[in-house]
């Protein structure tokens, strides 16, 4: 008999709803804090436990995690957990100094979200000032020497046509860049049909990742694309219940990270 995961490999920490942005499409609905969320000793203890339990590493999102006052203390927790950390940010909180605290520590991967290869089509989505944000992050991540970091794109109607200026931006920086595709929860349900891409884009992604997907990043984001012909490079099958989880700020744990 096969014998399945005692934990799992790696889970999605959504660690604060708090965020400085209210980008039209977050499939959580952040902005404002909820006063339920744990507190810095109970975080620590989830730590423990994952540590206790062998999860390899964590993904943190949000929100926006930078926002929470000890967002650090909670990196260093996890280093000495030796569980490594992926976490997702708008950048805003990654100062020179930031950056530089980031890039002395082990087993740790940034991620930058844009989701518009010039100022105006990311700023539509994700608010005014948002891009020069994003940029500003990467100049100090590149500047302390962190390594390679990753630039995580939303694929919608508005910036499909984009997607040679974002790999061309991700090179620019020696980043990898990573793609993901609309989900229809929170406030990207309300922005779902003018935003979600079109039959024939769906079409134009699945040719793009045909021609670069082997150096770009999708998870299992766009198996549905399958159907146009042979799978694409690097495609994940959906890992909800069998390989991670979520654990959402209040401590809930749910099967699927969306």
């Amino acid at each position: 008999m096969k014998q399945g995961l005692d934990a799992p490999i790696c889970l999605t920490w959504e660690l604060t709803y708090a965020c400085n942005l209210q980008c039209v499409h977050c499939l959580s609905s952040s902005g404002t804090r909820d006063p339920r969320e744990l507190t810095t000793e109970q975080a620590k203890a989830v730590l423990d436990e994952l540590r206790d339990l062998q999860v390899f590493y964590i993904n943190i999102g949000g929100g926006e995690p930078m926002v929470r006052r000890d967002f650090f203390e909670l990196l260093e927790h996890a280093e000495h957990c030796n569980i490594g950390v992926k976490f997702s940010t708008n950048g805003a909180f990654i100062t020179p100094e930031n950056a530089r605290r980031l890039a002395a520590m082990n087993y740790l991967d940034i991620q930058i979200s844009l989701d518009g290869a010039d100022r105006a089509t990311n700023d539509r989505v994700r608010g005014e000032g948002s891009y020069d944000i994003a940029l500003r992050a990467m100049d100090n991540l590149r500047d302390a020497s962190f390594g390679r970091f990753k630039i995580s794109v939303v694929m919608t109607r508005e910036n499909v046509s984009q997607l040679d200026a974002f790999k061309a931006l991700a090179d620019s920086y020696g980043a990898q860049l990573r793609i993901t595709r609309l989900r229809p929860a929170g406030r990207g349900a309300d922005t779902w049909n003018e935003l979600h891409p079109t039959a024939a884009q769906q079409r134009v992604i699945y040719d793009w990742l045909m021609h670069h997907g082997e150096d770009v990043l999708t998870g299992d984001s766009f198996f549905h694309l399958n159907a146009f012909g042979d799978a694409l490079p690097g495609l994940n099958l959906c890992g909800a219940g069998r390989v991670v989880c979520l654990i959402d700020p209040l401590g809930d744990v749910y099967a699927c990270p969306f």
